[in-house]
């Protein structure tokens, strides 16, 4: 066993699912939709909890249902909370992206993932130096239905421009 940081919701309320999935020593860090913001008070703080507490692995987790995704995918009745129009205009960018390139039944998982993914990559390069063998980063989405965290697709990538030939 070893200790886990995970980057979760609040709105998704998973904590105590984590402790249950996840027996190790568990620390949370949260930010709404999973908007985690690299500043460098942030980033400070991530490194100083990193190793203080010996984690060795790191979870951006999703609820397959968050409010703050739902939203930004539909009616945006919380784009004016402070932080989230940034992060409700890549969601819709990334769904567009995703009805052009990805036709399969469920494009929430794609979304979800590929978001993920841009947030592990960016977490990768401020991190920069302690990253290493010994830690990990990973994503995954919860399925409430199913009671299962399922793991995000790997290096999803969906392109940012279009070119037909």
């Amino acid at each position: 066993m070893h200790n886990r940081l995970f980057l979760l919701c609040p709105t998704d309320c998973l904590e105590s699912t984590i402790n249950n999935e996840f027996k190790c020593k568990n620390y949370f860090y949260t930010s709404l939709g999973n908007s985690f913001v690299t500043n460098n008070k942030t980033i400070e703080y991530l490194k100083q909890t990193i190793n203080k507490h010996n984690i060795k692995e790191i979870s951006f987790i999703l609820s397959s249902n968050n409010d703050i995704i739902n939203d930004a995918l539909s009616t945006q009745d919380f784009s004016k909370i402070r932080g989230l129009k940034r992060l409700y205009d890549e969601i819709i960018q990334q769904k567009k992206h995703t009805e052009v390139l990805w036709k399969n039944t469920d494009s929430q998982f794609s979304i979800l993932s590929y978001f993920l993914n841009y947030k592990i990559k960016e977490l990768q390069f401020e991190l920069g130096g302690i990253i290493n063998s010994k830690l990990k980063i990973n994503g995954k989405i919860y399925n409430r239905f199913e009671d299962v965290f399922e793991n995000i697709h790997p290096n999803l990538i969906c392109i940012q421009k279009h070119y037909l030939n």
